[in-house]
């Protein structure tokens, strides 16, 4: 049996990166996060080493924490005061990051997270890079290390504005030439800032602010996964019995 082998990936990441990374692990999945200055070099040693050997990228996606851990279905209430008043509406989309529910502690409002594969050792890491401007959300692009990042940081870019630095191409991949905004934002308004509409006296197609009035259909809520709730019961009485 090999050195890699008798030790685990959490061991070899804390021994080669010691501070540069928080490794966490969670259902089995190791997620390590890592600051913006270091990212390039992380993932080149990740991509390149012998303990490690992540040659394949699987996805780079991106993370807004607006609303994060925060519920606007009061089910405390909701029973006896009607659906409307049920709902608190203090989640996605209806406060802006200043002014987010303190209890909830999240440090960075934007990240872009990074799947990797290791087909040599099969295994799998996900890297969680923190953006640390609010307001203008950047981290190095990964694209000169794994050029098949191109098209996910283009993605990440146009959904959530995440600007990824060094890119060779980095436009919009999903919405339109003139779209304003980026619409997987929490405070993008799910219907929208603008409908289109055919004008007949014109014989074009024109934009209007949106007409429509936003309203709570399917309020937001967190519960626990009662099926996992389920096998941790099952899996301590398993080996009680044992």
């Amino acid at each position: 049996m090999s050195v890699i082998n008798e030790t685990s990936l959490v061991e070899r990441l804390a021994a080669r990166f010691g501070d540069m990374l928080s490794v966490n692990v969670q259902r089995n999945e190791v997620t390590a996060e890592v600051a913006p200055r270091d990212l390039v070099a992380v993932a080149t040693a990740l991509r390149d080493e012998a303990g490690f050997r992540f040659g394949t990228i699987i996805d780079v996606c991106g993370i807004d924490y607006l609303g994060y851990g925060k519920a606007e279905w009061d089910t405390d209430t909701a029973q006896g005061e009607s659906f409307s008043r049920g709902v608190e509406g203090q989640a996605m989309g209806r406060f802006t990051w200043e002014e987010r529910p303190r209890q909830v502690e999240q440090q960075r409002r934007f990240a872009a997270v990074i799947h990797l594969l290791s087909i040599e050792l099969n295994q799998r890491i996900r890297l969680r890079v923190p953006c640390e401007d609010d307001a203008f959300p950047i981290v190095p692009s990964i694209t000169p290390i794994w050029p098949g990042a191109d098209w996910f940081e283009r993605e990440a870019f146009d959904l959530f504005g995440i600007i990824f630095e060094g890119h060779p191409d980095l436009r919009r991949i999903l919405t339109d030439y003139g779209f304003v905004g980026h619409p997987f934002r929490k405070d993008f308004p799910l219907i929208g800032n603008v409908e289109v509409r055919y004008d007949p006296e014109q014989k074009r197609v024109v934009y209007e602010p949106v007409s429509i009035e936003p309203r709570v259909l399917v309020p937001r809520t967190i519960r626990n996964d009662a099926d996992l709730d389920q096998a941790r019961a099952e899996s301590a009485d398993h080996w009680r019995e044992n």
